[in-house]
């Protein structure tokens, strides 16, 4: 959630939008805007989040985790020999 937020912060920066203003205009109070951009929010709803990110343009997806071990299918298509 720590990327989201600081996406949200730029995008909404980028807009020259203050947190009131965005807070205002998706029926949030400022401190749920601060608490995202900062992820200090303890939860925050997606619709919540959707909503911001769709009227920047952005779409929220997700994708899968890249391991950070190497699976058996990943190492056989490895050449260690060259």
């Amino acid at each position: 959630m720590e990327n989201l937020g600081e996406l949200i912060r730029t995008l909404r920066k980028k807009q020259k939008l203050t947190q009131q203003a965005l807070a205002e205009q998706y029926g949030m109070s400022r401190s749920t805007i601060s608490g995202i951009e900062n992820s200090s929010i303890s939860e925050i709803g997606l619709r919540k989040v959707e909503a911001i990110l769709n009227g920047f343009g952005y779409e929220l997806t997700a994708v899968p985790r890249q391991s950070t071990r190497p699976t058996l299918d990943s190492l056989k298509k490895v050449n260690f020999h060259g």
